[in-house]
């Protein structure tokens, strides 16, 4: 039996598979992809956006990056197997765990991120794939230009979009109409571009 075509394996926010995340697997299903949505959070229900705290405390205490790492590289080998192409779609921690997927050979044929903002942890990482990034123009902790500028010197898709983190989900309070529809756009190009490339 030959192999299957395409995978995206979804990585959620801190508060763990929501209706967002939920929503994101159903367009990308419809669009003809087998989905994976790993728990990283190790949780039976999602947090609500209103625990932002309490769920990022327990992300950071109870998991953190190098366990989730490890748990989805671990899912992306085993699929290896199976698909002709894998890509790995992120938000904030799961943009940030996808980034760091990026730089393990042959593990995936590409990255997507949405505000990883823990992504200036790790900005030693080198992308062994394609990668797209999406930045929000404004995050509170850190200087979103200056992380760009770093990154930019990669040869990688970088994007700086209008609103703050969250911006890329319409179940968020910072969610940006504008910035949704033109990192889709984005994303639907990118995918087109590196399906066809094996």
């Amino acid at each position: 039996m030959g192999l299957k075509n395409s995978l995206i394996i979804v990585l959620h926010e801190i508060y763990g598979i929501n209706q967002h995340m939920e929503m994101v697997c159903g367009k990308y299903s419809l669009a003809g992809y087998d989905i994976m949505c790993p728990d990283l959070i190790g949780l039976d229900q999602s947090f609500s956006y209103d625990m932002q705290e309490e769920a990022y405390r327990h992300f950071i205490n109870c998991i953190g990056f190098d366990q989730a790492f490890k748990q989805v590289k671990q899912l992306a080998v085993k699929a290896r197997a199976q698909y002709r192409h894998i890509y790995l779609l992120g938000y904030s921690i799961g943009a940030t765990i996808a980034w760091l997927c990026s730089g393990e050979d042959n593990l995936c044929d590409g990255v997507i991120g949405y505000y990883g903002s823990r992504i200036r942890d790790f900005t030693n990482t080198i992308p062994k794939c394609p990668v797209l990034l999406f930045f929000p123009e404004n995050e509170k902790s850190f200087n979103v230009q200056e992380l760009v500028d770093v990154l930019g010197k990669r040869n990688m898709d970088v994007h700086i979009l209008s609103g703050k983190h969250g911006f890329g989900d319409p179940f968020s309070g910072n969610y940006c109409d504008e910035s949704f529809r033109e990192s889709e756009r984005l994303v639907d190009e990118f995918l087109r571009k590196y399906r066809g490339k094996k």
